[in-house]
């Protein structure tokens, strides 16, 4: 592959590093002030909604989708490194840009799976940023990192579909803005195990949906993420056109939608732990202990020596991942994506918690963003599949190899 990245990606690179420097740093203490205003942590902040106006006005809209016909038409190579960038602010630049999960792998799936009347109905106003919406997979009954374990049913009668169950981490649920809830659920238990789950769009206001709770993340709104809910779904009824795709094809689009949210993520990741470094160096550089700079403490450059291995590495292999979805597709680089879903949260974890150390008390504070991005980083070892699974599939595929 090759290293350099393109003139567009670079022009793109420059006008969203100027729009983070210019706009998104400065409003983050403006954000974290108006929604603790606001009494609701996962409440809308006018500072944001300004940012999403001015990305659109700087022509930094929906970078993420490469069909051209609903986004910026880039490949996964192109859009890394601006992935990257927003991660470095990821409860506000993520958003702001109309990147943000799970929108983002809500609307791929409805521009791949979705009818034209759903992505009519639907995609159109997530494009434009005008709705959020959320992903309902994950169940507190049951082992959910085994998507075939999941109990919800979906149950057809007549011209309608009936969703019953109850789902948890249902990421963008607790927006006031989310509108449309896509719910994965079993319409054919007798069904082969990877051919009984179908996926259906039920609107946030259908009689029978139940927000429980809002789900906190390590003490957390995750408001970047829409916030998380628990959700109850009873008698749920929605016109049986609102089935993604045909019945029986549900685990598979899970897993067609849930390869780029994951690369997505670890874009972002190497964001989050280039920031971490930064802060860690400037502290590094201005703050004196025993008589002297922590610079000059060898523990401490050993901290960012090590951090800037460990980031270059997952950077390279993001980066090989990326080019290999663009170049042979996500089933021929799903060993990749697993090896990137590993291994890029860990670093990111590692790097941040050693910003925190430097820090001290300040790191684990509301001072600095440090204590936010651990939390993030930590949750991403869990979300999207936890580490054990992919290392053991990991496992199994190299294993293979060699029978």
């Amino acid at each position: 592959m090759d290293f350099q990245f393109d003139a567009r990606t670079e022009k793109l690179r420059a006008r969203l590093t100027a729009f983070l420097d210019e706009c998104v740093y400065p409003a983050e203490s403006v954000h974290a002030e108006q929604v603790t205003a606001a009494g609701d942590p996962w409440s809308r902040s006018p500072v944001l909604e300004e940012l999403k106006a001015e990305a659109r006005r700087r022509d930094l809209w929906n970078l993420f989708l490469p069909d051209p016909r609903y986004g910026a038409g880039l490949t996964n190579l192109q859009y890394a490194p601006l992935a990257e960038l927003t991660g470095r602010s990821p409860h506000l630049a993520p958003e702001a840009v109309n990147c943000a999960a799970p929108d983002t792998g809500n609307m791929e799936l409805l521009a791949e799976f979705g009818s034209e009347a759903q992505r009519e109905r639907w995609l159109r106003p997530l494009l434009d940023g005008e709705i959020r919406s959320a992903f309902c997979m994950t169940e507190p009954e049951v082992a959910s990192s085994d998507a075939t374990n999941i109990a919800t049913r979906i149950t057809r009668d007549g011209e309608e579909y009936v969703v019953d169950g109850r789902k948890w981490w249902s990421s963008g649920a607790m927006d006031p803005r989310c509108e449309l809830l896509i719910v994965m659920g079993k319409t054919d238990p007798d069904a082969d195990r990877h051919r009984q789950q179908s996926m259906v769009l039920v609107p946030r206001d259908t009689p029978g949906v139940t927000v429980r709770r809002g789900m906190t993340v390590f003490g957390y709104s995750d408001a970047s993420h829409g916030g998380h809910a628990e959700i109850d779904f009873t008698g749920v009824r929605v016109p049986a056109e609102n089935l993604v795709g045909a019945e029986g094809t549900g685990f598979a689009i899970a897993q067609a939608r849930l390869g780029p949210g994951r690369i997505h993520h670890c874009m972002r990741l190497i964001g989050m732990a280039e920031r971490a470094l930064e802060l860690l160096c400037r502290r590094a550089n201005q703050r004196i202990a025993f008589g002297r700079p922590l610079a000059e403490q060898g523990v401490v450059r050993e901290w960012i020596a090590e951090s800037r291995v460990r980031i270059e590495q997952a950077r390279l292999l993001v980066l090989k991942t990326a080019w290999l979805m663009d170049t042979v597709g996500n089933k021929g680089a799903h060993t990749e994506i697993q090896a990137i879903k590993i291994a890029t949260p860990a670093m990111a974890e590692w790097v941040i918690d050693k910003a925190i150390q430097g820090y001290g008390g300040a790191g684990v504070s509301q001072d600095t963003p440090l204590a936010a991005l651990w939390a993030q980083a930590r949750t991403l070892r869990l979300a999207d599949g936890p580490d054990e699974v992919h290392r053991s599939s990991l496992a199994k595929h190299e294993l293979r190899r060699w029978l």
